[in-house]
């Protein structure tokens, strides 16, 4: 087995200078770094991680705290976090919380035991912990460097990324009103989950906007699930409201509940959209593979991965930095689950 001693002799510089370039502790004159890369591809020479974590006191991991990986919006936005980490020499470790505050704690003492470099946390992963405190607060006061996503913490001293759901909202809003959609339900999202608000309101400014507003009759909350969006449907079929001059149009808080929400419809046999026209929120890939296909606000997932692990990388290398709040714009999707009401309108991608 090849050793820093052999990759130093074959490409002539000091042990110390090997050390420099699989650091990077110390800048190194780019042609010698190279040939010494040269060496170490050639010798088959792995450094010992696990002994410089020691010495150095770094692991070269990070932590990734999500609510639910089975959902595919937390799934897409973890592959990317693990391949931004590993594209950086980072191992990413997986930690699904299934909105427990019991397996957050837990979680989160595990991570820190294991001496994580960092930790990101993404969207609903910040639930108090058993005894009432911030979870925030105990990963801070441990000194890791974190990084929040999807989640508005406002002013909280933490790095921070995040969408412009307002602006998503909005934008379904307006998509609707464009049709000739006025009679519109609202499939609400979980109530400790920040990023339902933003597009709520946004959704409801749009309709204010057109001087109109969500019956609350119309407004229902659910899980966040596609199970959830089911349920929704199913209020509003109870309640009258979904039948002849009633609603035709539904805005619900993700592609989950909405995906849902199209099978309640035809289920009770109404049409999508020549009845009812649906919109979702997050643009998952299984919102394309369906019919009719979901017309949806796409989130930049891969985008927001990507720059979660760049902040907490800078975050790692330079403690006392400001911190940062990066937002991110929407898009609307048109596809086939919305058209005028009362018409049978497909739609092409958009």
């Amino acid at each position: 087995m090849a050793t820093m001693l052999d990759v130093a002799d074959r490409s002539g510089v000091s042990v110390s200078t090997v050390s420099r370039v699989i650091t990077g502790s110390v800048p190194v004159d780019p042609v010698t770094a190279e040939r010494v890369q040269e060496a170490i591809a050639a010798l088959g020479y792995r450094p010992n991680l696990l002994a410089r974590s020691f010495r150095r006191r770094v692991t070269h991991t990070i932590g990734l705290l999500v609510p639910d990986n089975s959902n595919p919006f937390f799934a897409e936005m973890a592959r990317t976090i693990e391949d931004a980490g590993f594209a950086k020499g980072y191992n990413v470790v997986l930690c699904n919380s299934d909105l427990s505050a019991v397996k957050q704690e837990t979680y989160i003492d595990v991570l820190l035991a294991k001496r994580v470099d960092g930790l990101i946390l993404t969207s609903s992963g910040l639930i108090p912990t058993v005894d009432g405190h911030d979870a925030l607060e105990r990963i801070l006061d441990a000194g890791v460097p974190c990084v929040v996503v999807d989640r508005d913490l406002g002013e909280a001293p933490v790095d921070q990324v995040l969408v412009d759901n307002d602006q998503g909202g909005y934008l379904a809003g307006e998509h609707l009103i464009s049709l000739g959609h006025r009679r519109i339900a609202c499939l609400v999202g979980p109530s400790d989950v920040t990023p339902s608000a933003g597009r709520i309101a946004g959704f409801q400014r749009a309709l204010a906007d057109a001087g109109l507003a969500v019956a609350a009759a119309g407004l229902v909350r659910g899980n966040g699930q596609s199970d959830g969006g089911a349920a929704a449907v199913r209020q509003l079929l109870e309640r009258g409201l979904v039948a002849a001059g009633g609603v035709t149009a539904i805005f619900a808080f993700n592609d989950q509940m909405a995906l849902g929400a199209i099978g309640a419809l035809q289920r009770a046999g109404r049409r999508v959209p020549e009845d009812v026209s649906v919109v979702g929120f997050d643009d998952i890939p299984q919102s394309a593979a369906i019919f009719p296909a979901l017309t949806t606000i796409a989130q930049p997932i891969g985008e927001m991965g990507t720059i979660g692990v760049r902040l907490l990388l800078d975050r790692i290398a330079q403690r006392d930095a400001p911190y940062q709040r990066v937002r991110l714009a929407t898009r609307l999707v048109v596809r086939e689950s919305t058209g005028p009401p009362g018409q049978s309108a497909r739609r092409p991608d958009g």
